[in-house]
């Protein structure tokens, strides 16, 4: 129980460090599998890169679900350990566990019947297409890596121990980055396998993370375990995991939706735009995981504080993250700005997609402050079992406001002005996440008085 007191003793900047830091490493070294992909396959030529980029929606929406029911359990989770209800902890994860077998089931089955379907409504060129058929079809019959190695992961956050779930990520992304050369080029025996090689190498990454995930939290957490034994399935549980879990899956597949309406939308002007913003995004989600890291580390300090009555370290947690999340936002804009070409070329980016690219990132990178903030308050809502926040905040920075904008920019001013866009989304998100937040810490008489 030692990881658990510290949650309610610990110094609170100590905590977010303790909390955090090994977060962010982890979820800077799983974004990894992408980037590598992505590096690798550029090699093979920028219709493969293209193909990628057009697959890259439906593995964020596979991530969204698992990344999603595993946070509400999370939260559920936190504040049972909080309060010190065994049995219920117990039953919570068994649920969960269950929650994320379902929808690795129905990944798998869209993988069988609908993945040329998907591909056909964005591109007719055969190359681009088969490429795309390919990769994303071994990715979704095999996501059952995804799913289990995300549940045991939140598993072990829920009671403080951050530093075996990056070592269960880290593992499965150093695995996949061992494994993209060798089966995409045909190294040291194998055959070349080309995008279908990095498709292998990216689920096999999954399987070991969600391997060692399993035995770290069999070993090593004595109060979160799985088991058929008095378990009673109960649709209240259910409930109240997709009460901060649904929206935290619409959150996360937001950017699936996203990706997929602004692909559509420039597909008209260009495949090396399409690739560019498949670039753009998974360099974005690279930087900003040390923010994802440390409103993910927000989710069960304050639901655990909240369930152990200190309303105090809640608001103490808020004070340490918001500035945290702004200085480390300001050092990746300046990365942004400084060095966008360099960026770039580590995909090997044409001519045409530098043209495009070094004006957009520098354009884009200056909304990341407003981006950081929107996160870390998001989150922390989640924590205390409001996921609307979150998701809402999300909505309107990357859908609701950036799509049309994109779409009204580009139409109007051409596709090198459309990424002022971001600027308008970016603000909107925040001063929504930020009255938001307010309102919910009043109603939990945790700021002023109650509304």
């Amino acid at each position: 129980m030692e990881k658990n007191n510290k949650m309610g003793t610990m110094a609170m900047p100590k905590l977010v460090a303790n909390m955090s830091l090994p977060l962010m490493i982890s979820l800077l070294v799983q974004s990894l599998y992408n980037i590598v992909d992505s590096i690798f396959v550029s090699r093979i030529g920028e219709d493969a890169l293209t193909a990628v980029s057009l697959a890259y929606p439906v593995q964020l929406l596979m991530i969204a679900v698992s990344v999603g029911t595993s946070v509400g359990v999370n939260t559920m989770l936190a504040q049972s350990i909080g309060a010190k209800r065994e049995k219920d902890t117990k039953n919570i994860a068994t649920t969960g566990m269950l929650l994320a077998l379902a929808g690795m089931a129905v990944f798998m089955l869209l993988g069988l019947t609908c993945v040329g379907l998907f591909v056909n409504m964005f591109t007719d060129d055969e190359i681009i297409g088969s490429y795309c058929r390919q990769y994303l079809t071994i990715c979704m019959l095999f996501c059952a890596g995804t799913f289990i190695e995300t549940m045991f992961q939140r598993f072990l956050q829920s009671v403080g121990d951050t530093f075996d779930s990056m070592i269960s990520l880290v593992s499965g992304a150093v695995t996949n980055i061992i494994l993209d050369p060798i089966m995409i080029f045909g190294l040291l025996g194998f055959p070349a396998l080309g995008i279908r090689g990095a498709a292998i190498a990216t689920v096999i990454g999954q399987w070991v993370a969600a391997s060692i995930a399993v035995i770290l939290n069999t070993k090593r957490n004595p109060v979160v375990k799985v088991g058929l034994k008095d378990f009673h399935f109960q649709k209240a549980t259910v409930f109240k995991i997709y009460r901060v879990g649904l929206p935290t899956i619409v959150t996360q597949a937001l950017g699936s939706i996203m990706l997929t309406a602004v692909n559509a939308i420039l597909i008209s002007f260009s495949s090396t735009a399409v690739a560019f913003f498949g670039v753009y995004y998974k360099l974005q989600n690279f930087l900003y995981m040390p923010m994802n890291g440390l409103g993910q580390a927000a989710i069960p300090i304050v639901g655990y504080s909240y369930g152990a009555g200190r309303k105090d370290r809640i608001l103490d947690c808020l004070k340490v993250m918001l500035p945290t999340a702004g200085v480390i936002a300001v050092v990746i804009t300046v990365v942004f700005m400084a060095f966008p070409a360099q960026l770039l070329s580590i995909f090997s980016a044409s001519e045409t997609m530098l043209e495009i690219g070094v004006p957009a990132l520098r354009i884009i990178s200056l909304t990341f402050v407003f981006g950081a903030e929107t996160i870390i308050l998001g989150y922390s809502m989640s924590g205390l079992g409001n996921g609307v926040v979150n998701m809402l905040g999300t909505a309107l920075r990357q859908v609701i406001v950036l799509v049309p904008f994109i779409w009204i920019f580009s139409r109007l001013l051409g596709v090198d002005c459309a990424w002022y866009a971001f600027w308008i989304s970016e603000v909107v998100g925040t001063a929504y996440a930020a009255w938001a937040s307010v309102r919910e810490l009043k109603k939990k008489e945790i700021l002023g008085e109650k509304n």
